[in-house]
Order: C-alpha cells, then sequence, then structure tokens
C-alpha cells in the first residue's frame, strides 16, 4: 500500500500519519504545496523520530506523482463521495489518496478517479474526521484485506 497526501496543512497531522507510515512500512507521498515546513515544531514533535524511518516522495504536481506511481489504482477519500471504503476490496500496491485538512480533495480530481473515491462511514451530522484518523482507518481496512501487516506474536 502507498498513503499519499495531496497539499497537506496542518503540521501535526502530517507528522501523526509519518509515525502511521513507519509503524506500518507504508511509503508516504506528499504532493503539491505543503501548508506547512518539516521544521515546524508541530510536525517534528508529532512525527517524533519517525520521520527518517519513513519512506518518504515528494511531487511537485498531482501529474508528477501519477507518473511515478504508475499503474497502481488510487483511491480518494472524501466525505462526499457516495461508496463506503467498507464496499471494496483492495490490492497491495493501491494508493490510498487523502486531501487537504480544510477543503479536502478538488473537485476535478474527484471526479477523475471516479468510481474510485470513497468515504468513511460515519453518523449523520458529522462533517469529517481528521486527517490523521482517516488516514490510519483507512490504511488499516486495506493491510487489513491484503494481508499487508504481520502480527506480532
Amino acid at each position: 500500500m502507498l498513503l499519499a497526501l495531496f497539499e497537506p496543512e496542518i503540521p501535526a497531522n502530517a507528522g501523526n500519519i509519518a509515525r502511521l507510515c513507519a509503524a506500518t512500512g507504508t511509503p508516504l507521498h506528499l504532493i503539491g504545496r505543503l501548508g506547512f515546513s518539516f521544521r515546524h515544531p508541530d510536525a517534528k514533535r508529532a512525527g517524533m523520530d519517525y520521520w527518517r524511518k519513513v519512506e518518504l516522495h515528494r511531487h511537485v504536481t498531482y501529474d508528477d506523482f501519477t507518473a511515478a506511481i504508475r499503474p497502481r489504482r488510487v483511491w480518494g477519500f472524501s466525505a462526499h463521495a457516495e461508496r463506503s471504503f467498507w464496499e471494496v476490496e483492495f490490492a497491495r500496491g493501491d494508493v490510498l489518496l487523502f486531501g487537504p485538512e480544510s477543503r479536502g480533495l478538488p473537485e476535478a480530481l474527484l471526479t477523475a478517479l471516479h468510481p474510485h473515491t470513497l468515504h468513511i462511514p460515519m453518523l449523520p451530522g458529522t462533517r469529517s474526521l481528521n486527517l490523521s484518523s482517516a488516514a490510519a482507518v483507512a490504511l488499516y481496512e486495506a493491510l487489513r484485506q491484503t494481508g499487508g501487516l504481520p502480527t506480532r506474536e
């Protein structure tokens, strides 16, 4: 599995997701303009010493990203997607793509990814999950389905 963040804005979320990727051996792709610096104290604190354990890739544009990961299947996550992530079968090598915290993935990108857009089920009236929580929920479900993470003995 790969985890990708399109224009992430909040350093603490990126740091938490870096920790998630380090704990699962999942490569992390950061796409477009970042809303923070890796030197930001919140990014350092949330990621702790995990940043150096992450296979990190930077892409200037979304086109650069797709060229680098082809032919992998990309699943775009959005609170507005019609299909639940419980309804799909993930495959090894799939990409889980999340948008910026304040606005989510751009509509044009969601349209281009259709029918590979998914939401995480929530109770009515709930706007969204925190980005790092959503990434963790989705990644662990994808890993569970694909047997991609060894269990402790």
